[in-house]
C-alpha cells in the first residue's frame, strides 16, 4: 500500500516539475535565458543546447546576450535561433549575439495565458489520471485480501489530499506565470 502511495506522489511530483519547466521556456515579455532551452545548435556534428556551447547571460530587462566559447560556432548560433520558433532576430558583431525581446501585445498576451491554462488543466488531468490507476491498484489489493476496507478507505482519502495538493500547486505555478504575462 505505501509503494503505491510513493509512487502516486512521485508521478504527481514530476507532473508539476514538466508543467514548471514548460512554462520557464515560455516568453514573457522579458528576456529570459530557459526560452533558448530547447534551442539545439549544430556543434560539430551533434545538436547541442545553447548553454552548453555559451554564456547566456540577461545584460537588460529585455536582451539576452550569447557569448559563445568558440568563436567559429557564432554563425549556426543565429541559424538555430532563426530557424527556431522564438521570434526574435539575433543580432551579432561576431563575438556576441544578442536578442532584443520586443515588448508583447495585449492580444499575444492574452493568447499566451489561453495556452498555459490549457496546459495547466492537461497536468491536473494527468495527476487525476494518477490518482484514478492508483485508487484502482488498492482496489484490487482489497480484492486480493491483502488490505482491509479500513486501510482503503485511509488510502483512497490520503490519494485525495495528495491528488488536492498537486492540483493547488498546479494553480501555484499557472498563478505564477500568467501574473508574469500579464504584467506589462
Amino acid at each position: 500500500m505505501k509503494e503505491v502511495m510513493k509512487t502516486a506522489e512521485s508521478k504527481m511530483q514530476k507532473t508539476i516539475t514538466v508543467l514548471s519547466n514548460e512554462f520557464a521556456s515560455i516568453r514573457a515579455g522579458r528576456a529570459n535565458p530557459e526560452v533558448l532551452d530547447k534551442i539545439h545548435v549544430d556543434y560539430y556534428g551533434t545538436p547541442t543546447p545553447i548553454n552548453q556551447v555559451a554564456a547566456v547571460s540577461v545584460s537588460e530587462a529585455r536582451v539576452l546576450t550569447i557569448q559563445p566559447w568558440d568563436a567559429s560556432i557564432c554563425r549556426a548560433i543565429e541559424k538555430a535561433i532563426q530557424t527556431s520558433d522564438l521570434g526574435v532576430n539575433p543580432q551579432s558583431d561576431g563575438k556576441t549575439i544578442r536578442l532584443i525581446f520586443p515588448p508583447l501585445t495585449e492580444e499575444r498576451r492574452r493568447s499566451i495565458a489561453k495556452d498555459i491554462s490549457k496546459m495547466a488543466e492537461e497536468a491536473k488531468v494527468a495527476v487525476r489520471s494518477v490518482r484514478r490507476d492508483s485508487i484502482d491498484k488498492l482496489k484490487q489489493m482489497k480484492k486480493k485480501s491483502e488490505i482491509t476496507e479500513d486501510d482503503l478507505k485511509q488510502a483512497e482519502k490520503k490519494m485525495q489530499d495528495l491528488t488536492d495538493k498537486a492540483c493547488k500547486d498546479i494553480d501555484g505555478v499557472h498563478a505564477k506565470k500568467e501574473k508574469e504575462i500579464m504584467e506589462i
